[in-house]
């Protein structure tokens, strides 16, 4: 695995990991007014406990998963981003 290699994979898994990352931080959420103990000059919404850890584990995790998915799909099964169709391809109109 060449330098280029290994920068191109740790930058998708950044990517990958930022976006599981806000997926994952709304998870067992309690806000302060739900719980009725809001501190006085802080919001309602203010979560009591974020738990932030257990959330950067999981995160760690369902990223890494995603991105084995994403390496496989892209080195080992033949697919490349050209069969995917992100557009379709419209004819003009005559």
């Amino acid at each position: 695995m060449s330098l280029t290699d290994f920068i191109q994979a740790a930058a998708i898994y950044a990517v990958i990991w930022w976006l599981v990352l806000f997926a994952v931080l709304p998870w067992g959420v309690r806000s302060q007014g739900e719980m009725g103990q809001t501190v006085p000059g802080t919001e309602d919404g203010a979560p009591v406990r974020p738990l932030l850890l257990r959330k950067v584990i999981a995160t760690t995790i369902a990223a890494a998963v995603i991105y084995l998915a994403v390496h496989w799909l892209l080195y080992y099964s033949g697919m490349t981003l050209d069969d995917i169709p992100f557009f379709p391809k419209f004819e003009p109109v005559r």
